[in-house]
């Protein structure tokens, strides 16, 4: 394998000093996730020092490490000179200022190195769903030439990281930015330096943070500040805040594309036809026109999934081979992953959309459980968090899309439902709990055979866990 990164490599690129060279394959700054060759980087933050854990990523197979602190070396008697130099060898490094300053340095020395086409993705709903099923599209058309951000990586530590990780023969890159404040995204723009920038949606995701959704718009649109000259700016068609944003794109963009099911938008879809594989697109583009079947479930799949045929095009991508990808894409862990359970006496399904919620996440998912075939629907929703003074009101407003979508019971978890929970009173079966683990007792002795269960709710709140219960070691007599 290519190496990653070599000690003088890093050295050069990070002002640091060599202790005992090596060759990396990959890049981890957690130690959980270190393997066989890889570089740790020991990260110092709030809550924990990533010195602390250097042994333990040299047990697991760590090449070298990125330190701001020496490492002692073992301590050996030997009369071998060779012996002796390779134990002072055992935890080869480079020694730096400031380890965080150095994987800043290391992500943008790759991505200046760096040949491939890249992709930045955003958005306060949608962006990781888009940002994957990107990356699955462009590695259909160039197998195993696509790299892209993993899990959630997404904020001032998981960008450089995803941007260090960036094979050197790579073609495309596609790397998800988040933000929760102004400014945010405008300093990961300009490390990621993407040649086509996506806004999927804005939505009250973190509006305790900010004014109002134009507060939000504004600052989603700073990842069209990082553009490379001529690059392309892809803008939700649909959105409230499209001139807003069309306005930002066209200060740094070469082009501006819409993308929507409106009338006027660049990537319009012209049909969209339920199918029980999915859901079958006709959609036109800028100079020609596309028929392909997204397998995700929903009409937020449908938006995404015009966002990334307009990325593919952008990026020079093959647009047959991205139509197949998202044909065979299914849900992500935690963003709408599909499970049957067996129950005695039949199955149930599972959709699982734990890890995170906002007001505009919620109604899609609500709506889409609306449309599935069951005896029963129940809603499993944890609280939002970050929506600031209006906090009760966007919770409140959830009883519409319940009653719309015919939601036979609700198990709402957290204090913040209690806005809901009052608003539900004599409308439709519901329990209000306080935490995940009496959600998981809770329902556990309501799930049948025949029921869609949807489970949503913000990360904090923990009812991944609750998933993991029902999609594993389920379930005789009701409970594992």
């Amino acid at each position: 394998m290519t190496p990653l990164w070599t000690a003088f490599e890093i050295a050069a690129v990070t002002d640091g000093e060599v202790h005992g060279g090596f060759a990396a394959t990959g890049v981890a700054f957690d130690s959980r996730e270190v393997g066989a060759g890889d570089l740790f980087v020991a990260l110092s933050g709030e809550h924990t020092d990533g010195h602390r854990f250097v042994d333990q990523a040299f047990a697991q197979g760590a090449a070298g490490a990125i330190v701001s602190q020496p490492i002692a070396q073992p301590h050996v008697l030997v009369n071998d000179v060779t012996a002796a130099m390779s134990a002072l060898d055992a935890r080869p490094h480079v020694l730096v200022k400031d380890t965080v300053t150095a994987l800043d340095a290391l992500g943008a020395a790759s991505r200046a190195r760096s040949p491939a086409r890249i992709a930045g993705v955003t958005g306060s709903v949608g962006k990781t769903g888009t940002k994957e099923a990107l990356f699955q599209a462009l590695d259909r058309g160039a197998p195993g030439l696509a790299h892209r951000s993993v899990k959630s990586y997404n904020n001032h530590t998981g960008v450089p990281l995803s941007l260090a990780r960036m094979p050197r023969e790579a073609e495309y890159g596609v790397f998800e930015m988040g933000m929760s404040r102004a400014g945010e995204l405008a300093a990961l723009t300009r490390l990621v330096r993407p040649h086509v920038a996506i806004v999927t949606a804005i939505a009250p995701a973190h509006a305790a943070w900010f004014a109002g959704e134009e507060a939000i718009a504004d600052a989603k649109g700073e990842v069209f500040e990082g553009l490379e000259p001529g690059g392309v700016a892809i803008v939700p068609f649909d959105s409230p805040h499209r001139e807003r944003l069309i306005s930002k794109a066209r200060a740094h963009a070469g082009t501006v594309w819409t993308f929507g099911r409106g009338e006027g938008a660049d990537v319009r879809a012209l049909e969209a036809i339920r199918t029980p594989r999915g859901t079958m697109i006709a959609a036109r583009l800028p100079g020609c026109e596309l028929s392909y079947t997204v397998a995700a479930p929903g009409d937020h799949w449908v938006s995404n999934s015009l966002a990334v045929i307009a990325a593919v095009e952008a990026l020079g991508g093959d647009l047959a081979a991205a139509g197949l990808a998202l044909a065979e894409m299914e849900g992500l862990v935690g963003r709408g992953a599909r499970s049957r359970v067996d129950l005695p006496g039949g199955e149930a399904l599972v959709i699982d959309e734990s890890y995170n919620a906002n007001p505009a996440s919620m109604i899609a998912t609500i709506k889409q459980l609306g449309e599935e075939p069951a005896s029963r629907r129940i809603a499993v929703l944890g609280a939002m968090r970050e929506l600031g003074a209006k906090s009760d009101d966007y919770h409140a407003a959830l009883v519409g899309p319940l009653l719309s979508a015919g939601v036979d019971y609700a198990l709402l978890v957290g204090d913040e439902m209690a806005a809901l929970a009052s608003r539900l009173e004599g409308s439709i079966d519901f329990d209000h709990v306080p935490d995940a683990a009496a959600a998981r007792d809770c329902l556990l002795d309501r799930i049948r055979p025949g029921d869609a269960v949807l489970v949503k709710g913000s990360n904090a709140i923990g009812l991944a866990r609750l998933v993991e219960v029902l999609t594993s070691a389920v379930m005789a007599g009701g409970k594992t």
